[in-house]
């Protein structure tokens, strides 16, 4: 049997009102475009990048 992938939520906590499209692109890559949204993914190098190109807009959930 496989291993259970490692998961990790995310929550949205800025706008994306007046950021750089790739910062908005990122943001719909990490499944999230609205404040308040949470998106459990897998956690990858390329979403733990992702997460950090967009920090100041994101929240890593813990639980």
């Amino acid at each position: 049997m496989a291993k259970a992938a490692k998961t990790i939520k995310v929550e949205q906590t800025g706008s994306a009102i007046r950021r750089h499209h790739s910062q908005r692109a990122t943001l719909i890559g990490l499944k999230l475009n609205k404040i308040g949204r949470v998106a459990e993914l897998q956690d990858t190098p390329a979403v733990r990048g992702m997460i950090e190109k967009v920090q100041h807009l994101v929240r890593v959930v813990e639980g």
